[in-house]
């Protein structure tokens, strides 16, 4: 009785509950066992717990549980989740014969420490794999940003025969939207109509998001109005239809949806206003953006963070309100960045005011001494007020500090493969 409410409450919204009944399962008769583990250790992932779970670890040594599969696969589940790659891989190392579970594991463990190769020879390795090891793969090249390897990957998936479960179509439909390859994106969304993939919200915004991305509005909204309808759009779905309308210059469809929300029962959180924020910046309308910034806090009980501010700051210098966007920086609560000060140097090269521009590229130097987009702005804000021997020794001193100016890239896709052309 003990391990199935442990087990329903570890899986259930708060994890922590099934830790407190543990607790008062070692003040009763009844001794932990083998079966009571696996599950607490699913609740210390879940809480990312990692050094309460190593103490359940001496227990389970102590106990002489350790080499018992089942057991043994849920602490590396829990090292690994909890970012904690050496302690999951020793125990992984423990492993007598080939286990897939302790496998997929481990290709986590190692790509939540950034080393990716080696989760891909893990991978290599299996004489035999699971959609969740191709998905563990998939959303390892997806997390490192090497996105043409997890596209690669899931194509090899498809030759493999696997049917990929929803992690993996979310995965690759990311790398398609940071890849551009509407072609690649428009296909996946094609299988999944095809193979009747059962639609939900990380499916639905994975969808959005492509489309938005790739350059197709349209079709985007179209996911959205259809998912809306029969009820998947969730809040994320509505932030990332309102920040591509933004981007797209669509600031009237973006804010009608922001006032359809309350209609369907949702609230705006800190995303939502980012995307407003960011659709009254694009569209010049910096009085807007200032009441909205300023009801914030007061009628939605959202605290402003330095993404809303720098989306305000951008509002007022693209619409020419220099002095106030700085006064803006100078009173945020926390440090401003690089971007929050990149912004400013943007408008002040956008208006011609080479000497708050001075004053902004000063900042954003300061902030990221690597920074080169803050010596390229400011030098061309100086050029264009006319102070071209400033602005070349804004470029000297760029060369200076050995900054390298961040080579342009841009991608195309022509029959299904994204071509890449660096400048």
């Amino acid at each position: 009785m003990w391990n199935t409410a442990i087990r329903a409450l570890s899986d259930g919204p708060g994890p922590d509950a099934a830790v407190a009944l543990f607790l008062d399962m070692l003040r009763s008769p009844t001794p932990p066992e083998r079966r009571t583990f696996p599950s607490l250790f699913a609740a210390y992932a879940r809480l990312g717990r990692a050094d309460d779970g190593a103490a359940l670890h001496g227990m389970v040594l102590k106990l002489g549980l350790a080499g018992e599969a089942y057991t043994r696969n849920s602490m590396i589940a829990m090292y690994a989740s909890c970012g904690r790659a050496d302690e999951a891989l020793a125990l992984f190392g423990q492993c007598q014969e080939f286990d897939v579970v302790a496998c997929n594991s481990a290709i986590v463990a190692l790509a939540r420490a950034g080393l990716v190769d080696e989760a891909r020879a893990v991978f290599d390795g299996m004489p035999a794999r699971t959609v969740a090891t191709w998905s563990a793969m998939v959303s390892a090249y997806s997390r490192a940003a090497r996105c043409q390897d997890a596209v690669d990957l899931f194509s090899a998936m498809q030759a493999d025969g696997v049917e990929p479960n929803a992690n993996v179509l979310v995965s690759v439909l990311g790398c398609c939207a940071s890849l551009g390859a509407l072609e690649q994106g428009a296909w996946v969304h094609a299988y999944i109509d095809r193979r009747g993939v059962a639609m939900n919200a990380l499916v639905v915004t994975a969808l959005v998001d492509m489309y938005c991305k790739c350059g197709s509005i349209h079709k985007a909204r179209q996911v959205f109005d259809t998912s809306r309808s029969q009820g998947f759009a969730v809040l994320s779905s509505w932030n990332t239809m309102m920040l591509g309308l933004a981007a797209h210059g669509q600031w009237q469809e973006a804010l009608a949806l922001f006032s359809e929300l309350e209609t369907y029962g949702l609230g705006p959180d800190n995303v939502t206003f980012i995307a407003i924020l960011m659709t009254y910046g694009h569209s010049g309308m910096a009085d807007e953006a200032k009441a909205l910034f300023a009801s914030m806090a007061s009628e939605y009980g959202v605290t402003p963070g330095i993404e809303h501010y720098g989306c305000l700051v951008d509002a007022l210098a693209r619409a020419g309100r220099l002095r106030e966007a700085e006064d803006v920086i100078r009173a945020m609560p926390m440090k401003p960045d690089a971007a929050i000060w990149g912004a400013l140097l943007s408008g002040c090269r956008l208006h011609g005011d080479a000497k708050a521009g001075a004053r902004a590229a000063r900042e954003a130097v300061e902030c990221d001494p690597q920074d080169s987009g803050a010596y390229v702005v400011a030098a061309s804000v100086l050029a264009r007020d006319g102070e071209v021997r400033r602005g070349l020794g804004v470029r000297g001193k760029m060369r200076e500090e050995g900054v390298a100016k961040v080579p342009g890239c841009s991608m195309i896709e022509v029959n299904g493969v994204v071509h890449e052309f660096v400048s």
